[in-house]
């Protein structure tokens, strides 16, 4: 496979994370970087090297690789600086409107042999793939937080995805190190369909009062062998995330199983959504 040219759409954690994995690969010759504000990738670049940094005092990376790295990185000035870019990839807030505007953006600059990604956890690669000029280069590559760390990525094929770029993007994330899987688009893919439920059953036993948040994750964490618990996992997802998901799952199945708790609501409306936001159900 050849090197190419990326540009990542989105400065938020999933964003940074996705800029961190491409950067460090030898597969990727250049990453442009656009945010909703140029500021906001500026600060999330000097996250990257304050990382890199990190890692070159641990011994884990010479300062040689941190600089090649970090020169990488080019911010943009605006969508006009994707249209030169082998792929395209979508990484903002799990929010059907607000990719909407941006893929209405991608498809005025992409130019018609890129492949357009979206790092969507539950929504529609097809409605998505329906706002460009090329609906058969829109595939899914859906990383999972912490995006440099788990080696998981969903590559979910829409209706009208060619099998020429399911392959490449299965390829690709095979290239980035990553353990890829294959999805026909379906509500919240694999992952987050059965993931997600879990989650908000367990929200329902903590609202019942049946025992705390620790020893809800204690339990699975010891009896399911799981390494991190639910609610805990909630709070590194972020319950606007695991909120947007439910209501996904409830408005494309019509399921009553997949109805969010009302917890998980007032949770979000508090802006009680983890450790992004220092709070949860545990406090950081």
């Amino acid at each position: 496979m050849k090197e190419i040219k990326v540009a990542v759409i989105g400065a938020g954690t999933m964003g940074k994370g996705i800029v961190q994995i491409l950067a460090q690969s030898d597969i990727v010759y250049s990453v442009v970087w656009v945010g909703r504000a140029e500021s906001s990738c500026h600060s999330s670049l000097d996250d990257l090297n304050s990382q890199w940094e990190r890692m070159i005092n641990k011994k884990r990376l010479s300062a040689e690789n941190a600089k090649v790295y970090s020169d990488k990185v080019c911010i943009g000035d605006g969508f006009q600086d994707i249209s030169h870019c082998d792929l395209i990839l979508e990484a903002v807030a799990e929010d059907m409107p607000v990719k909407h505007e941006v893929f209405k953006e991608i498809a005025k600059y992409a130019n018609a042999n890129a492949v357009i990604a979206t790092n969507t956890s539950s929504l529609s690669i097809t409605e998505l793939a329906s706002i460009t000029r090329h609906p058969e280069n829109v595939v899914g590559l859906h990383f999972f937080n912490p995006a440099p760390v788990m080696k998981l990525v969903e590559v979910i094929v829409g209706l009208s995805t060619s099998d020429e770029i399911a392959t490449w993007a299965f390829g690709f994330a095979k290239e980035l190190g990553k353990e890829p899987v294959l999805v026909n688009e379906a509500p919240g893919f694999i992952v987050n369909r059965m993931l997600i439920p879990m989650i908000n059953e367990a929200i329902g036993i903590l609202a019942e009062g049946v025992a705390t948040a620790e020893e809800i994750d204690k339990a699975m964490k010891f009896g399911a062998n799981h390494p991190i618990g639910p609610l805990a996992l909630a709070d590194l997802i972020g319950n606007d995330v695991n909120l947007s998901i439910m209501e996904t799952l409830h408005n494309e199945t019509g399921d009553s199983k997949y109805r969010a708790h009302p917890l998980l609501r007032k949770m979000v409306r508090a802006n009680r959504l983890g450790r992004k936001t220092g709070i949860g159900f545990y406090k950081y």
